[in-house]
């Protein structure tokens, strides 16, 4: 944690959750938070997607939704950052208060339903995006809309030829219907159009760009075998596993526990963490694994690895702890590789996901 964050934390705290998030990401916007990132050893640079990550550690969609801090999110240690989820036409989401802290468990609930300036503005934004820094962009549709697809082609569209990656985001809880678009005849003209949306803005920039997909981690086994199946036919380059649950855990405490919403943090990190091992195992090795949802430390971060994916984000524990967590993670996880005896992050990933994901099966 920085000088500045230690003076601010006690403060931001006393405010509620949202407030307090856009006035520290305005405080990252206007320079506010110093750089703190320590370049990453060499041994976590991994290859996905034909993109060269220096780490494997970013920051998740979400937190910075329309893309106003991303050069000072670069300067404090992420390896990439994914911006949004963002919407073709602007629009406030659902009503407030719909973030809810979960202080005991360090997690939170949100219901934000997807509040976002828009293609237009978010795209002049990211052609100012510094080039050094991997920036990927998490699209999704409008609550209203005649044709939630084509939304999300719009958006890869307009913001692929500005990233180094797209994300499409079915899988929030917070927007009627979307989730739907995760399996069945609905997936397979999802990827689809998404594919040939992506297919047209390579033709038109000259350049690759890899196309991820963000699932949810309260899909049923069936679905999750359904969905395995439909991306060995249509294949994406990544599958982000995942987003948050509507499950709540017995475990949980707080009087917001029972908000409506998606729950984020530590509670999701075991059921996220064995569906990323499930699919490690059913996925072509082509279609590699981002790990997300409840990485509060290095060692979760590694656990997420050994489970199968090739890159992880966080976002609640990031919120909770500083940007100090940053440097902690990667110093961990330098050293979790060379305890192991792996040669390099990528070799390690996958090792244990056998075994993780047999505990998903027996769950």
């Amino acid at each position: 944690m920085t000088y500045i964050e230690s003076l601010a934390a006690p403060f931001l705290r006393t405010l509620g959750p949202e407030a307090a998030h856009h006035l520290a990401l305005r405080a990252l916007e206007a320079g506010m938070v110093s750089a703190s990132g320590v370049e990453p050893d060499v041994v976590l640079a991994n290859e996905v997607a034909g993109i060269s990550f220096r780490s494997p550690l970013g920051l998740a969609a979400g937190f910075d939704k329309d893309a106003r801090a991303v050069p000072a999110l670069g300067r404090i240690g992420f390896g990439h950052v994914e911006v949004g989820t963002v919407t073709p036409k602007p629009q406030s989401g659902n009503p407030r208060p719909r973030i809810f802290r979960l202080r005991a468990q360090e997690a939170m609930i949100n219901r934000l339903g997807f509040p976002s300036e828009g293609l237009e503005a978010i795209a002049s934004r990211l052609a100012k995006r510094p080039e050094e820094l991997i920036v990927g962009a998490n699209v999704g549709c409008n609550r209203v809309t005649a044709d939630p697809i084509a939304d999300i082609a719009e958006g890869i569209d307009r913001l692929g030829g500005l990233v180094d990656y797209v994300c499409v985001n079915v899988s929030s809880p917070n927007t009627p219907g979307l989730r739907d678009l995760q399996t069945g005849s609905a997936l397979d003209q999802l990827l689809r159009r998404t594919r040939q949306a992506r297919d047209d803005v390579e033709v038109e920039t000259g350049r690759p760009l890899p196309l991820f997909l963000k699932i949810a981690p309260d899909l049923t086994a069936p679905q999750v075998r359904d969905l395995a199946e439909r991306l060995a036919r249509q294949p994406v380059d990544a599958l982000a596993v995942s987003n948050t649950t509507i499950a709540r855990p017995a475990t949980l405490t707080g009087q917001h526990r029972a908000e409506a919403g998606g729950l984020s943090g530590p509670p999701l990190f075991e059921p996220s963490t064995r569906l990323l091992a499930t699919l490690h195992r059913s996925l072509p090795p082509s279609i590699r694994l981002v790990g997300v949802g409840g990485i509060s430390s290095a060692a979760d971060a590694w656990r997420k690895i050994e489970a199968g994916a090739s890159l992880v984000q966080l976002y609640t524990a990031f919120v909770y702890q500083g940007t100090g967590l940053i440097n902690r993670i990667h110093r961990g996880l330098a050293d979790f590789v060379r305890e192991s005896g792996a040669q390099s992050l990528a070799a390690a990933v996958g090792t244990r996901s056998e075994e993780i994901s047999e505990t998903h099966a027996n769950a």
